[in-house]
């Protein structure tokens, strides 16, 4: 449990510095100005802290009245062992639970960097120009425009990761702000072309030792999208640390966070 409190407390600290805050309760509603339905969602307000489960009805009804005044979908990101009950007691009021994801995890000492094929060559974005091609990677990748990130100065604040065969940009890769020694690896993308030849694994991998070497986090998570993409980052180290929940009010996005 100690683990999963650090992990769902530093992932609050981390959206709460570019997002509006609307506490309610044992929730948190976190608006980003953007509106891109991923950026703004719900976080436990206090990680690792027991809720009164009679607050949880007024607390969402006051949520969904504000994400609806702006035109937002909710939807909402928990870490089961952090807040133990707290995903149940949002789909009593009618939230769907999309996925359950296990929440995997590794510190610098567990990390596993797999020999890349010899036309692989692996760098940091190191500008504005570059994450245009991570970018233009990673939406080719995932198939949606808004999965373009913007470029960081401070790799405390988030950075990417972009893998090339023969000079062609084919993989990529992000950290996210770090807050706490921790930080979430995401945005891993390979060109459907270039699939199945380990290019996600050691993306996953170079983006994490960035983060680890460059932003000074001390421990990395991530949830994977399926059973192949499990066992491709428990090749390189990460282990389960937790039990991510993901949910959403009906309709919207709810197929993107199975």
């Amino acid at each position: 449990m100690e683990l999963a409190v650090r992990i769902a407390s530093a992932q609050l600290q981390g959206r709460t510095r570019s997002r509006r805050q609307i506490v309610a309760g044992p929730l948190v509603g976190l608006l980003h100005d953007e509106d891109v339905w991923f950026l703004s969602g719900v976080l436990a307000a206090e990680p690792g802290v027991a809720f009164d489960p009679e607050e949880v009805p007024w607390a969402l009804d006051t949520l969904r009245k504000a994400f609806a005044a702006e035109g937002r979908w909710l939807s909402a990101e928990l870490i089961e062992e952090a807040n133990p009950g707290l995903a149940d007691a949002l789909a009593a009021e009618g939230m769907t639970i999309a996925s359950r994801p296990p929440l995997l995890a590794v510190e610098p000492t567990g990390l596993r960097s797999p020999e890349p094929p010899a036309e692989v060559t692996a760098s940091i974005v190191r500008s504005p120009e570059e994450q245009a091609e991570a970018d233009r990677v990673a939406i080719a990748s995932y198939g949606d425009e808004d999965v373009a990130s913007s470029f960081k100065e401070d790799p405390a604040d988030g950075g990417s990761v972009l893998i090339r065969w023969d000079g062609v940009p084919v993989a990529t890769a992000l950290w996210t702000a770090v807050a706490d020694g921790v930080t979430e690896i995401a945005g891993v993308g390979t060109l459907p072309d270039y699939r199945r030849r380990g290019l996600g694994a050691f993306a996953t991998a170079f983006a994490t030792q960035a983060a680890f070497d460059r932003a000074g986090a001390t421990l990395a998570w991530l949830t994977p999208g399926d059973d192949g993409s499990d066992r491709v980052y428990r090749g390189i180290g990460f282990a389960p640390a937790a039990t991510a929940v993901h949910l959403g009010d009906p309709g919207g996005h709810l197929d993107s966070l199975r």
